[in-house]
């Protein structure tokens, strides 16, 4: 790290790169020092950074961390010449366009022993942190459902893959992230409506480690834009909209009855409904302040390649179940580390 404090560079002006932009020339403690855009910056959205042609020059110039903002299929190239050079990296989601991909980019950065993060910003939502922290402080009890829907236009931004990679990963991610489990089945309908070579819509069902169920519908069919994520379990229902950034609490009601034939069932009723009010800071710029820590060593509070890759791999089961009309069980990490290793 150079004195000055950290010097950050970006790779990608698009529709991402531009926000990135935004957020790094603002950031406590860091500098953006270049960015790269083969198409330049007609635009101006650079932030007064020098724009440059390749990442050779990046490299050039020196970085201490760089944003990977550019096309999915690019990812794994320019974040192995990252690692080859030494520099610390934070990749937009999903990791790779492949599963192949994705390991050699966690192999890459993990050999070296350099900080690298993925850049699912759902963790930094306000709404869905602090729906992780109740979950951990144990409020609903046994969780036993987790259900998504991400749906809306077509974002013509996205030519090179379908909803799952581009928008199903928010919410794998997601779930795994907010309940602390693993994804161990799933089975997944696709379809595509819009005469483009990918999939626009999937409907998923799984199963998570400790058994919770999981269902996701996500597509770029609807006029309707919606993030939802709903928890069910044994105290009620917890309901994130990630839009707004608002979360709320159904609490289950206990009901008592006099009637013998009613007090042995166990049911579920209407109870309390509470909407927490949450500090809601911008998800962008919490996901740069903890990864500009964790580049420093003060925090390791990001999405890792390792757990990236988990994100891919399920990604991966949901395509293959779709095609081959079956449930199919994501590898697990003990699996994982063995391919990577032999």
């Amino acid at each position: 790290m150079t004195t000055g404090g950290l010097r950050a560079g970006l790779i990608g002006l698009g529709s991402m790169g531009r926000h990135h932009a935004r957020v790094l020339a603002g950031l406590d403690g860091v500098t953006l020092v270049g960015v790269v855009d083969p198409l330049g910056d007609k635009n101006g959205l650079a932030q007064g950074a020098p724009v440059l042609a390749t990442v050779e020059e990046l490299l050039a110039i020196g970085v201490d961390y760089a944003v990977i903002a550019c096309p999915t299929a690019l990812h794994e190239e320019v974040g192995l010449q990252l690692a080859e050079a030494g520099v610390s990296a934070l990749i937009e989601k999903p990791l790779a366009d492949t599963v192949d991909g994705a390991r050699r980019l966690v192999e890459a950065f993990e050999s070296r022993d350099l900080v690298a993060g993925v850049g699912h910003i759902e963790r930094c939502n306000p709404a869905l942190r602090s729906l992780r922290a109740r979950l951990e402080a144990g409020e609903l009890g046994d969780v036993y459902q987790v259900v998504t829907r991400r749906q809306g236009p077509f974002p013509h931004r996205i030519a090179d893959v379908g909803v799952v990679k581009d928008l199903a990963t928010h919410d794998i991610d997601l779930t795994g992230w907010v309940t602390g489990q693993t994804y161990t089945s799933i089975s997944a309908h696709t379809v595509s409506k819009s005469g483009r070579p990918h999939e626009d819509m999937v409907s998923a069902v799984g199963r998570l480690s400790d058994g919770t169920m999981v269902n996701h519908l996500v597509n770029w069919l609807s006029p309707l834009k919606e993030r939802f994520t709903s928890v069910t379990g044994e105290r009620g229902c917890f309901i994130a909209d990630t839009l707004t950034a608002d979360l709320t609490f159904y609490s289950n009601a206990a009901v008592t009855t006099e009637w013998e034939a009613l007090r042995a069932f166990r049911g579920v009723a209407e109870g309390d409904m509470i909407r927490y009010a949450i500090p809601k800071r911008e998800p962008l710029l919490v996901e740069h302040e903890l990864f500009r820590d964790a580049v420093l060593g003060e925090s390791h509070d990001i999405c890792t390649l390792r757990q990236g890759l988990r994100t891919v791999e399920v990604a991966a089961s949901v395509l293959e179940s779709a095609a081959n009309g079956r449930t199919v069980n994501p590898p697990t990490e003990g699996n994982v580390i063995q391919e990577m290793t032999s």
